[in-house]
């Protein structure tokens, strides 16, 4: 079994347009999305479309925090993400969302959350402390989080950090890092950065050897200066810099 993960492609119809070329090349048919698909001040049209053009469906789909607030607040209650993707989304956008789990069970052996299994929220492998500073998880706070869990490859994103972490009864956790978002500051828990210092789109290959579980991070280049004007030109500087630089 040989498959690529995608998480949190915010809008980003270049990265996740070139992501899938990378896919494509590898020779790779399946796919399993993560979740955080729209929000941010790019494509989100477009880059929605993409997926429904690929039929990632609720087998294959879960549904992220940001995807949530789509569906679940009203217009004027969105962030400024958020409301941008919503003006551009269309019914089928919306239609697809609602369809999607929170978590799932892929093929038996593998599970999909976007962040943990009760809170789309919360870092798994990340805790951030009270002056900002984004590190590893404690080792047995990801061992609590994972507990009721029978599957032996966990899959999970929304820090955007690429990193993987070993149970120790075996299991593994692995986060692809994100599509469409490089890095980003927020301020829950406490206010943090996260950045990766690069501007490429990532996304991991996962594959079942005798060995166990094998995955490989992949880091794809593409034209992320045209996505930084566009983030600039719709009046976010922030994302601007994150898009161009992997830095905020």
């Amino acid at each position: 079994m040989r498959f690529a993960v995608i998480a949190d492609i915010h809008g980003n119809h270049a990265a996740l347009k070139a992501v899938l070329g990378d896919v494509a090349a590898l020779g790779i048919r399946d796919i399993v999305n993560l979740g955080d698909c729209f929000s941010g001040p790019l494509e989100a049209d477009q880059a929605g479309d993409l997926l429904l053009l690929l039929d990632l469906k609720a087998e294959r789909t879960v549904r992220g925090n940001h995807d949530r607030y789509l569906i679940e607040k009203t217009p004027d209650q969105l962030e400024a993400s958020d409301a941008h993707a919503y003006r551009q989304m269309s019914s089928r956008h919306f239609d697809w969302l609602r369809k999607l789990p929170f978590s799932m069970v892929w093929r038996d052996e593998i599970f999909l959350c976007h962040a943990t299994p009760k809170d789309d929220n919360l870092y798994w492998l990340e805790t951030v402390s009270p002056q900002g500073h984004v590190t590893l998880r404690p080792h047995g706070e990801i061992e609590a989080l994972a507990e009721g869990i029978e599957q032996s490859l966990i899959l999970c994103g929304h820090s955007h950090i690429p990193r993987m972490v070993s149970l120790t009864d075996g299991r593994l956790i692995v986060n692809p890092g994100s599509v469409g978002q490089p890095a980003y500051d927020d301020d829950l828990p406490f206010y943090h950065k996260v950045e990766t210092g690069h501007a490429m789109a990532s996304y991991a290959v996962i594959e079942k050897t005798e060995g166990g579980w094998a995955p490989s991070f992949r880091n794809i280049a593409y034209d992320h200066m045209a996505m930084s004007r566009l983030a600039a030109a719709n009046g976010r500087a922030e994302w601007a810099s994150a898009l161009a630089t992997g830095r905020v």
